[in-house]
């Protein structure tokens, strides 16, 4: 179990209209790649980098979310009694290496505020935040990486990757200051920019959905006023802590998906499929005997 980091924040309380109409019932973390929701991708790289106090921040239509990670006693004794001992244990697994508390974020605004509700609950710690959207497969996990540069800094860690310089827009992008060598895959923070412009971009280093974060970053977002679209940007607000304190970040070594929109949802679908032993071979073949004409105008 991590010693430093024994917190991870989930926010989880967005609308999920990308993924209407499939989420205008379920919420967009209970969306199923292979057989498992997105969000529990998330809880379990958290387990897996010894940080089992798991807050997820829900909000209206999220009750799915807590009835996932609730004990099922009912289907734990059904599948107990029809000795169905491999599923049972899958079942189990969701829920015994875990404390799970909740907290509402009466209206979504922003990541930033998603952050700063959970404050009473983080105590004077630091904590980490898992942005469920995005599913990372590294060994070890991406959250045990952020946890070991942490160790090492003793300062905010924030995940980046490198995009291609025509994504830039859809990104918070970090300027970095090259004259420091902290090591392989880590930078300081020169300064952050929320969705720059292409040409305004100060690189190409993105921030992706995993933060180390410390207790001093609930002060920086209660002084960050909301941005156009109404909303406390938590890039705004590490841009005010950087003014006190050093930031750092990190390249995470591992495969990437953003499964917040339809495409990324897809290929993660496809990439974790062939990743399973059961599923590989014949979902391989399945998919080399497709007629790749399909969908496409002639």
């Amino acid at each position: 179990m991590s010693g430093t980091i024994r917190k991870a924040v989930f926010p989880a309380a967005g609308l999920g209209t990308r993924f209407l109409p499939a989420t205008k019932a379920q919420p967009k973390e209970m969306l199923v790649l292979v057989d498992k929701p997105v969000i529990q991708y998330g809880v379990e790289e958290a387990v897996q980098s010894g940080v089992p106090n798991i807050i997820i921040v829900t909000g209206r239509g999220k009750n799915a979310i807590e009835d996932h990670f609730d004990v099922a006693v009912e289907l734990e004794s059904y599948l107990e009694q029809r000795g169905k001992t491999a599923l049972l244990e899958e079942i189990r697994k969701i829920t015994a290496p875990i404390n799970v508390a909740y907290v509402r974020q009466g209206e979504p605004l922003g990541l930033g505020h998603a952050v700063l509700v959970t404050r009473n609950l983080i105590g004077d710690e630091p904590f980490a935040v898992i942005l469920g959207d995005d599913v990372i497969d590294a060994n070890p996990p991406a959250l045990k990486q952020m946890i070991d540069v942490y160790e090492r800094v003793q300062g905010p860690v924030l995940a980046v990757e490198r995009v291609a310089p025509e994504d830039v827009a859809s990104y918070g992008i970090v300027a970095i200051d090259e004259r420091e060598d902290l090591g392989p895959r880590v930078h300081r923070v020169k300064d952050l920019v929320e969705k720059p412009r292409r040409e305004d971009a100060p690189s190409n280093l993105a921030i992706i959905g995993r933060y180390i974060l410390t207790p001093d970053i609930f002060e920086a977002l209660e002084a960050t006023g909301r941005d156009g679209s109404g909303e406390i940007q938590l890039t705004n607000g590490l841009r005010r802590l950087l003014q006190q304190r050093p930031v750092y970040v990190y390249e995470i070594e591992g495969v990437r998906h953003d499964t917040g929109n339809k495409l990324g949802f897809l290929k993660a679908l496809v990439y974790f499929a062939l990743r399973r032993p059961d599923l590989a071979e014949p979902f391989r073949r399945y998919l080399e005997s497709l007629d790749l004409k399909i969908g496409v105008e002639t």
